[in-house]
């Protein structure tokens, strides 16, 4: 027996898991302490009660989430609003020093699929979706580019991507902030009290202290609205001239649209006048977790029966990589030093997870250390942003080279 859920209803049902999650994560310890996504934990009830349904001939589900991208591209062109170059600029070196890092763990983290895939016999691509699609790129990009995947003939790309990404949350969170206490208690490191004139400039920058009301969230809405409407047009020509090399591979929707974002933002900031990031940022997170909703309680579960020693091997092969690499490579490459300590825990966090998993670690760690200034300003503009476009690039550059 299969059941149609159309649009609304998909709509309506990922809503009411959420608030479930919502309710459950506020009952149990170990979803808030590990910070684990109120649409995560509903939707996977939800798919593994539809895992149990399906597996005993019982019933299974046929939905319209067709609204799934709608809701993906309003949260990422809220993103696209982060992208100040004042503060930017303000974050010198530093801040590119960490970009390069963050993108060589993104390589890594694709290189090592791609390697194991012949001995565990996986197809490349398949492999390929525990890489950066699910680990740097989260649910988000991963519900983007599975699909993708799957239009190309690989089947059970969208579930290993989502299975993957869910992981990644996981581990995200269990690693990232004691990864950062060892080494701080372990070398000794101390916090420089000291703030100097210019991260109390970027401070200020990133400072917002006007309330919210309805006018400034009407506001909001509209540039939003506006930025998804002018950018998929930008899109589109991407995807025309990434055509012409490579017809097989194109770009994600919501591209353009983060594009068209950041240049509005910086027009706003030009004119000294935009207010209302906070507002953006608020109707981003609202439909993050509607969309999360419907691409966890989609998840077709039983796809991943036929993979799961493979995919426990690539995934434990991704773990090591994230413990080693911060650990030996991020935190002496970023200074050695506490500022660095804080910031290698947030790189776990969305290289593995996502940048809430990495504001999470960095909570956690300067709860119980102090505060880094640094470690504020450029984990949430790398991870939230500028890691976003070249994980999509790379992904992009791998699929097209892969047989």
């Amino acid at each position: 027996m299969i059941i149609p859920i159309n649009l609304y209803e998909s709509v309506g049902l990922a809503v009411l898991l959420l608030l479930l999650g919502k309710w459950l994560k506020s009952k149990i310890y170990f979803f808030r302490k590990y910070a684990i996504p109120s649409p995560v934990i509903g939707g996977l009830l939800f798919a593994f009660a539809a895992l149990a349904l399906q597996s005993t001939d019982v019933l299974s589900f046929q939905f319209d989430n067709s609204l799934q991208s709608f809701f993906m591209t309003i949260f990422f062109t809220s993103l696209g609003f982060n992208v100040s170059l004042k503060l930017l600029y303000k974050g010198g070196s530093i801040l590119l020093l960490f970009l390069l890092l963050s993108t060589i763990f993104s390589l890594l983290q694709n290189i090592i699929p791609i390697f194991l895939a012949n001995p565990l016999g996986v197809d490349m691509r398949l492999a390929l979706m525990t890489g950066s699609t699910s680990l740097m790129g989260g649910l988000g990009t991963s519900a983007a580019i599975a699909p993708l995947v799957e239009e190309a003939g690989v089947t059970g790309a969208h579930a290993v991507a989502i299975a993957s990404a869910t992981f990644g949350l996981l581990l995200g969170s269990l690693m990232g902030a004691p990864i950062g206490n060892n080494l701080i208690t372990r070398k000794k490191l101390h916090l420089n009290r000291k703030a100097d004139a210019e991260e109390l400039e970027i401070d200020a920058l990133k400072e917002n202290s006007i309330p919210m009301n309805g006018e400034r969230i009407t506001k909001a809405s509209f540039l939003i609205l506006i930025s998804m409407g002018i950018g998929v047009v930008f899109t589109d020509i991407l995807n025309h001239f990434m055509g012409l090399w490579i017809g097989t591979v194109k770009f994600p929707v919501y591209i353009g649209p983060m594009i068209a974002a950041a240049i509005i933002r910086n027009i706003f900031d030009a004119r000294g006048d935009f207010t209302i990031n906070p507002e953006i940022q608020l109707l981003g997170d609202i439909c993050l977790n509607v969309f999360i909703s419907i691409a966890i309680m989609t998840l077709r579960l039983w796809e991943l029966s036929e993979l799961a020693l493979p995919l426990i091997v690539l995934l434990l092969a991704q773990v090591l990589l994230m413990y080693l690499f911060p650990r030996f490579i991020a935190f002496p490459v970023m200074g050695r030093n506490y500022d660095a300590a804080v910031s290698t825990s947030g790189l776990v966090g969305f290289a593995m997870g996502s940048t809430a998993n990495a504001m999470a670690n960095l909570d956690s760690i300067c709860g119980k250390f102090g505060y880094s200034r640094l470690a504020y300003f450029i984990v949430p503009v790398v991870g939230a942003f500028f890691i976003d476009f070249i994980n999509v690039l790379m992904i992009t550059g791998f699929l097209a080279a892969l047989p």
